[in-house]
């Protein structure tokens, strides 16, 4: 018995790329997929690639705990965190929306929309993953 069909062995050169990550470079090129799969796929969990896009993200995940653990964290207190490295303060954060929006999110009391979270993964060179 063949524990994987022959289709999939043919096919797994090109998909075993997307899925491994071993190295930082691996995890660049990972985050560089995730971000562009949440510009196409969204939250449309009937999009043929939503599941890609959810398996990346648990894989990037897993990456990111094990090299760039930031302990107990959520995305508020990583976001506090980079704007206290880039001496930012609410109004400097025009990716999340008026000087308001952001208050609200840092205090929680909103939670951040994809596009911001992608807008912020960019501004500050970090995977989209972290904010979410």
């Amino acid at each position: 018995m063949i524990a994987i069909a022959p289709e999939i062995q043919k096919q797994w050169s090109v998909i075993a790329p997307i899925l491994t990550i071993r190295s930082e470079q691996d995890y660049d090129q990972a985050v560089e997929r995730l971000s562009s799969l949440i510009d196409e796929v969204g939250t449309n969990e009937g999009h043929p690639l939503y599941t890609l896009l959810d398996t990346l993200g648990i894989l990037i995940e897993a990456y990111e705990e094990t090299h760039h653990s930031i302990p107990d964290s959520d995305s508020v207190d990583i976001l506090t965190y980079l704007m206290e490295e880039h001496t930012l303060c609410e109004s400097d954060l025009s990716e999340i929306g008026t000087e308001e929006t952001v208050i609200e999110v840092l205090t929680r009391k909103k939670k951040l929309e994809l596009d911001q979270i992608r807008a912020l993964a960019n501004r500050f060179g970090v995977s989209p993953s972290v904010f979410i």
